[in-house]
């Protein structure tokens, strides 16, 4: 059953004079630099602000404050908690930069206010929470807009238009390897003093315990707040694999890792090597692979009977019949995919807001991707296969 909703409030109609006022939950490295600095270059053609900010940490919302005053010539609102964001007038779409933890929760709140809405991956670390939130949105009938942004590179758009010319013939497995000679999470480390951060805010739902500044900080490397690369990353590929190939929701999933490698005073407990491995109905397999414990071996492919797609990098990917059992000579030699321009992942938001249309990543999307890292992880945390039962959008061991 849906999860009942009731809308506090609705936003209000934009005109093509309008401005659109925009606030951010989070002001780390992504709210603070990606989004901000994504939004602000489209201030003119879209005629779009950032008027508030939203961070339990001071020193982070003054730094975002920084630029929007240097950017707009006025300061921007500040407040601790979303709760007080959302309570303010003249916004009219939100943007979601906070730990995986909150996906969930701000995202469900967003839509609740009735306002438009841009959410990092990975939508959720929890089954229930992402379909209470998924329904919220539905709902309310926002533009919601997931940050799979690999979904507008031109690169990839021209990726799928090669795939569904048959390029590839059938798919028997795609697979990624991801590989890195530390955790990310490590490059996350500040001096964060306790006196500057709303801590309960931060924690949410998550037990109590004593303030640490390098959980604060480094939030990617504690299971608790993030459930590490097949959810973080992986979230990016199996996104794509969707994207790509059209293909639906995993019918089974099984997941094996630990943390092997990084074992120090921080005692982090992400994995630091960890490997999925889908079936699709639609016959085809599909792996992910992380190991941040070696850098050597990253490696990401679409296999077909046809042709091999090749996308290590995202922006210029290439194809050719190597390998191909059933090759029609028409892939001779490695060839350069043909980009397809599109707009970028933000502006895409920004016109779907203004035309009321559907983004490129929609809700829809990212609840997919969702389930599919989710699978991943119940597998991981049990030791057992994973199936989606489409009927009570749960997720199940075998």
């Amino acid at each position: 059953m849906p999860h009942p909703l009731t809308i506090l409030k609705k936003g209000r109609a934009l005109g093509s004079n309008d401005r659109l006022r925009i606030g951010i939950i989070g002001c780390g490295s992504r709210g603070n630099h990606v989004f901000m600095d994504g939004i602000y270059k489209h201030t003119n053609e879209m005629n779009v602000e950032i008027t508030a900010i939203c961070d339990p940490w001071s020193v982070a919302r003054e730094q975002a404050n920084i630029k929007i005053k240097k950017w707009y010539g006025r300061e921007a609102r500040q407040v601790t908690s979303y709760r007080d964001l959302l309570e303010l007038d003249n916004l009219d779409a939100i943007m979601i930069a906070s730990p995986d933890h909150l996906h969930t929760t701000h995202l469900e709140a967003v839509a609740r206010a009735g306002k438009h809405v841009y959410v990092e991956k990975p939508l959720a670390m929890d089954i229930t929470k992402l379909t209470n939130a998924v329904d919220a949105v539905k709902e309310a009938g926002i533009v919601a807009q997931v940050g799979t942004q690999l979904r507008s590179l031109p690169g990839a758009v021209g990726a799928r238009e090669l795939f569904r010319n048959g390029k590839l013939g059938k798919l028997s497995r795609v697979e990624e390897c991801r590989n890195s000679p530390k955790p990310y999470w490590y490059g996350y480390l500040r001096e964060v003093k306790k006196e500057d951060v709303d801590w309960k805010e931060f924690l949410a739902d998550r037990p109590y315990r004593p303030f640490n500044a390098a959980l604060y900080s480094a939030w990617y490397g504690y299971y608790d707040f993030s459930h590490g690369p097949i959810p973080n990353l992986g979230a990016h590929f199996i996104d794509m694999v969707h994207y790509i190939t059209g293909a639906g929701f995993p019918e089974s999933c099984v997941c094996l890792g630990g943390t092997f490698t990084w074992h120090d005073e921080y005692k982090f407990t992400t994995p630091d090597c960890i490997q999925a491995t889908w079936i699709y109905p639609e016959g085809f397999l599909v792996s992910s692979s992380n190991n941040l414990g070696n850098g050597a071996g990253s490696v990401r492919n679409f296999y077909g009977d046809k042709g091999v797609l090749k996308m290590s990098n995202w922006n210029t990917p290439t194809y050719s019949n190597e390998g191909a059992p059933r090759s029609d000579g028409s892939n001779e030699g490695e060839q350069k995919v043909e980009p397809i321009e599109c707009p970028d992942h933000f502006l895409n938001w920004l016109q779907c807001i203004r035309n009321n249309k559907t983004p490129i990543a929609s809700i829809d999307a990212g609840y997919q991707h969702a389930v599919a890292v989710l699978m991943a992880m119940k597998s991981y945390e049990t030791g057992r296969k994973t199936i989606y039962d489409h009927e009570t959008r749960k997720i199940l061991t075998t």
